[in-house]
């Protein structure tokens, strides 16, 4: 096993005296891509892409431990274009190409943010990359793949579904990257990995990423890679240095208070984290009534709803984003000024990840955590745990107190019936209004778009799964309205 162990986690390293910083350029690629490597201000590698793209070049696998942040996507995306480049070319309508890479990654909003990277590299192959994952319209990822891409990024879940309904073929993948490993496995996706390792070729060539490689995810990965390249870079289980820590003591009611005062006094962009999807509606919301351009990231927002928070966010239309932890995978923002732990972590771990979203790319950031008085003891902890020290400081007890449960004067149902009444039905509903203020769409339920138990699924308005719900324009004997009869030429999908 060849290990480059670089004991940093700037993205940028200052040379040392007399010695040049490492460029794309020096690297044995094609003209053509140090051209276009150039042309999209990819000049010098960070360590992570120092590390790994010179074996990854040479057809060894790599494993690398990095903190986000960190350029890992461009470290796996050069060696696959240049292999691509090299051995084949885009589909053509005459001449179909089979998926030559595959790329894994925990969320879409990742996989989307590798795709742009690909298409800054490749802007004339638009239909040469495809995206697979959930939320988005299955008909579109269909149609995509039957344009024959060389590349597929996806997540695990939907992946995992095209494979079991024999949508996909993955049997002459030569590059495999798995990326976020160790964030794959915390949401639940072993099964599915597995599944789709046995799908893809053992001759294929794979990349594996993680921030934290324990025992457990080596024993995972072991049986994934051969004699890897081993890349670490820095240490991955702590905040990075360059992320000031402060720790503020705060009551409940008086964190709102306190993020507002934050905010008027500091300059620069804030990703603030909620334990929970309310507490992420809740926080915006309220930051909006105080004049803040904020917006909320979270599992139940739809896709086109989340995109549209990144995306105002990362171009500077919101100010502050409010997030969970799984949505927050999704946020790969280079400038991010400052994070906030509305809420404490539940784990060092997820600690670690938060931090990691400032203090990206060689900058300095700051990260806040607020702690209640009976958390104390939880802060102290992860201190030891992380071997850190939070910059302790008291919130100002005159800070306003958020009225989050206004009392309701229930004398007023006898003297006004119909103040009451409506006092109420305000109390009732306050947790499932939108940001508008508005009731959220029923669509055909009153489960926020989910099913009870027991209840009649609905008739699916496109459908893959049988009878007259196959695909407009395909015969309904096609294997997506039922799993019999033989697969056209372009149902074979990556073939």
């Amino acid at each position: 096993m060849t290990t480059a162990i670089l004991e940093t986690t700037d993205a940028v390293e200052a040379p040392a005296s007399g010695s040049a910083k490492p460029r794309f350029i020096d690297f044995n690629l094609s003209d053509s891509l140090k051209t276009r490597l150039t042309n999209a201000a990819f000049v010098h590698p960070t360590p992570v892409q120092a590390g790994a793209i010179p074996p990854a070049l040479e057809g060894a696998d790599v494993l690398a431990t990095a903190a986000t942040g960190t350029g890992k996507t461009l470290s796996f995306l050069v060696p696959i274009i240049e292999k691509l480049d090299a051995t084949s070319t885009s589909s053509t309508r005459n001449k179909f190409n089979p998926i030559r890479a595959l790329i894994l990654l925990p969320t879409r909003e990742l996989a989307m943010q590798v795709l742009d990277v690909y298409w800054k590299l490749m802007p004339a192959a638009k239909h040469d990359a495809v995206l697979i994952c959930g939320g988005l319209s299955e008909n579109t990822q269909f149609d995509n793949l039957d344009r024959g891409p060389r590349l597929v990024v996806a997540t695990p879940g939907r992946l995992e579904d095209f494979l079991r309904r024999r949508e996909i073929d993955l049997s002459k993948v030569e590059m495999f990257v798995l990326d976020e490993v160790d964030r794959m496995l915390d949401m639940g996706f072993l099964p599915a990995i597995r599944r789709i390792v046995t799908a893809v070729p053992r001759t294929r060539q794979t990349m594996c990423y993680s921030a934290t490689l324990d025992a457990n995810i080596q024993e995972i990965v072991r049986d994934y890679v051969k004699n890897p390249g081993r890349i670490e870079i820095g240490t991955t289980s702590k905040p990075s240095d360059r992320v000031e820590l402060r720790a503020y003591s705060v009551m409940q009611d008086q964190k709102l208070g306190l993020l507002n005062q934050m905010l008027d006094e500091e300059q620069g962009t804030f990703l603030v984290f909620s334990r929970t999807k309310h507490g992420a509606d809740r926080i915006s919301r309220k930051l909006q009534k105080l004049g803040h351009d904020s917006n909320a990231i979270h599992g139940d927002r739809s896709q086109s709803q989340r995109t549209a928070a990144l995306k105002g966010f990362a171009n500077g239309k919101h100010r502050v984003l409010v997030a969970t932890d799984v949505a927050a995978r999704g946020i790969d923002i280079s400038d991010i000024a400052h994070v906030v732990n509305y809420d404490m972590p539940g784990a060092s771990e997820d600690f670690v990840h938060r931090i990691g979203r400032t203090g990206r790319a060689g900058a300095k950031g700051i990260a806040t955590t607020f702690v209640m008085p009976q958390e104390r003891s939880d802060a102290r902890k992860l201190e030891r745990e992380l071997n850190i020290k939070f910059d302790w400081r008291e919130a100002d007890k005159n800070l306003e107190k958020e009225e989050r449960n206004k009392p309701i004067d229930l004398n007023a149902l006898n003297t006004a019936p119909d103040a009451g009444l409506d006092a109420l039905l305000a109390l009732e509903t306050r947790s499932w209004r939108n940001d508008s203020g508005s009731a959220p769409a029923r669509n055909g339920n009153s489960n926020g778009g989910r099913r009870r138990r027991g209840a009649k699924k609905p008739a699916q308005q496109h459908g893959h799964a049988g009878g007259n719900n196959a695909h407009p324009g395909r015969n309904a004997s096609h294997p997506r309205g039922g799993n019999s009869g033989s697969r056209p030429h372009r149902g074979n999908r990556g073939r």
